[in-house]
């Protein structure tokens, strides 16, 4: 599917992996609307490229369908869905101190990776299969972002790599289900990338973290991410995969 002109949207658009991809989808000829909880850093990029923003909560369904709402109004329904948003967290199932894991953590994590990810590409595909079918006959494309830790989780990512494993496990289906209608879904499993977290850290540590990548050797652009992104949306035999974008990273245990 060609980009320019459709209508997109791009979750946790106001930094990091999002706000590149919403960069590129922009550069490339898409209106897109950059949805994220904070709606001060969507607003911002969504000026930067000539966008719509929304605040939304993608674990809230009268959050998310408001913000579709808006999309729809001023760019139609979407044609492009890039589920970006999500949270991390790491936290022993038995602490030092012996005692068991907030239990709360867990769901935490998982509501808002994975059910919240669901949650928007329900309401967002039961538009986006209404829409005419283009001449090749696809109507839309999905992509979501899970990580490497959902083959290689870390001591203490139970939360973060079950999340993430089930977006990759639900991938497949997905595809499969939307296949009547002619949309296409793709999973990005991302290795460590140079998004605002790892920009924090003192360069030492970013240093020993690009240590452990085989090549490059260095972080993830978040440049790159919203490149494979676009070029997923483009390319039209791309269904039902995940695509590891690590560097041939394998996670040790810490």
């Amino acid at each position: 599917m060609q980009i320019d002109g459709h209508s997109a949207i791009v979750t946790g658009g106001g930094s990091g992996l999002g706000a590149a991809t919403a960069r590129e989808l922009a550069r490339r000829g898409a209106k897109v609307a950059v949805l994220d909880i904070n709606f001060d850093a969507a607003k911002t990029v969504a000026a930067e490229i000539g966008g719509i923003a929304a605040r939304c909560d993608i674990t809230d369904t009268a959050s998310v369908e408001s913000a579709l709402d808006v999309v729809r109004e001023k760019h139609g329904a979407a044609r492009l869905l890039m589920n970006v948003a999500g949270i991390g967290g790491a936290k022993r199932i038995v602490g030092k101190d012996g005692r068991a894991a907030p239990l709360e953590d867990f769901r935490r994590v998982v509501e808002v990776n994975l059910i919240g990810t669901y949650n928007i590409t329900r309401l967002a595909a039961a538009q986006m299969v209404a829409l005419a079918p283009l001449t090749d006959g696809e109507r839309g494309v999905i992509v979501q972002t899970a990580s490497a830790a959902a083959f290689d989780g870390q001591i203490g990512q139970e939360a973060y790599a079950a999340s993430k494993g089930g977006l990759v496990s639900m991938t497949l289906p997905l595809a499969r289900d939307l296949a009547q209608y002619g949309v296409r879904v793709a999973t990005i499993a991302p290795g460590l990338f140079l998004t605002p977290l790892l920009y924090a850290l003192p360069e030492e540590t970013q240093a020993s973290l690009a240590a452990s990548i085989p090549f490059p050797k260095r972080l993830g652009k978040p440049e790159e991410f919203a490149h494979l992104a676009a070029s997923i949306v483009e390319n039209g035999s791309l269904n039902g995969e995940v695509i590891r974008l690590d560097g041939a990273l394998r996670m040790a245990p810490r």
